[in-house]
């Protein structure tokens, strides 16, 4: 794991021992489907329970960070029935681009929606531009 930086170990720890925190919730429904004779869990419930967590957590710690770091899934739209394009004035479904890695209208106080046609050429003039408009 050489690869991971120093900062990102104290992550990864952080985030198993977040995981581990849902196991006084997992190990008593773990009892409850497989009637355990206690309602709290059996030792090796709390066990199953702790195991399953530390494996769910050195899963999904990458698919979290490739979800939420991710520059592709970074692209965002935003879409709304009925609006007048800003573009054509035709009264239609209005697609405005909202954020991209190089591109933020999050903030914008007059937002410009415009129809599907007039958006498709606005998304290639701004991919002409090196922003990216797809993802």
């Amino acid at each position: 794991m050489r690869f991971l930086k120093r900062v990102e170990y104290k992550r990864y720890f952080l985030y198993l021992i977040r995981w581990q925190l849902s196991t006084p919730i997992l190990a008593p429904i773990v009892a409850w489907v497989k009637h355990s004779p206690s309602i709290l869990g059996t030792p090796e419930d709390w066990y199953a329970a702790g195991i399953a967590n530390l494996i769910g957590g050195l899963i999904f710690f990458w698919v979290d960070l490739f979800i939420f770091k991710s520059q592709s899934l970074a692209t965002q739209w935003e879409i709304k029935e009925n609006i007048r394009c800003t573009d054509c004035r035709k009264i239609a479904r209005g697609y405005r681009l909202v954020k991209t890695p190089k591109y933020d209208r999050t903030k914008d106080i007059n937002p410009e929606f415009r129809c599907e046609n007039c958006s498709m050429k606005k998304s290639k003039k701004l991919r002409e531009r090196g922003i990216s408009t797809e993802g």
